[in-house]
C-alpha cells in the first residue's frame, strides 16, 4: 500500500511522464459528443479536430484552459452558443490528464502524464509530427 501512495503521489508531480515517445497526431472529432446537428452533422467538427491538436501535445494547465475556451468560441461562432457551453463543460470535467482515456489532456504521451511545460526535446518531436 505505500508503494502504490508513492506512486500516486510521483504521479501526480509536475511534468511528470512515464516515457518521452509522442504517438503520431490522432483525432476521434468530438469525442462522444456529436461531430453536429442533424441536420449538419459535421457543424463543428473542424472546432473538435483543433481541439484535439491542443490536447494530443499537452502542455500547462493554462494551455488546456486556453484550448477549451478556443473550442467554445468556435462551436459558438458556428451559431451554437448553447451547445459551446456544454461542449466546454464536458471538457473541462473529462478532458483532465489524470484519466487513462483516449481523450486526456496530453493523450499523444504515454500515460500518466500531467501538466507542465513541454521540454525543447518534446517541442521538436510535436514539430516532427506536425509539419509535412
Amino acid at each position: 500500500m505505500k508503494h502504490l501512495a508513492l506512486l500516486l503521489v510521483i504521479c501526480l508531480l509536475p511534468g511528470y511522464s512515464s516515457g518521452d515517445e509522442l504517438k503520431p497526431f490522432t483525432s476521434d472529432g468530438c469525442s462522444s459528443f456529436p461531430d453536429g446537428t442533424w441536420q449538419e452533422n459535421r457543424l463543428w467538427l473542424s472546432c473538435c479536430e483543433e481541439h484535439d491538436r491542443a490536447y494530443w501535445k499537452g502542455g500547462t494547465y493554462q494551455q488546456r484552459l486556453d484550448a477549451d475556451n478556443r473550442l467554445k468560441e468556435c462551436v459558438a461562432a458556428v451559431g451554437k452558443p448553447n451547445t459551446a457551453l456544454l461542449m466546454l463543460a464536458g471538457v473541462r470535467v473529462g478532458g483532465s490528464p489524470y484519466f487513462p482515456t483516449a481523450f486526456r489532456w496530453g493523450y499523444g504521451w504515454p500515460y500518466p502524464r500531467n501538466y507542465g511545460e513541454l521540454t525543447e526535446e518534446e517541442l521538436l518531436q510535436v514539430k516532427q509530427l506536425t509539419e509535412p
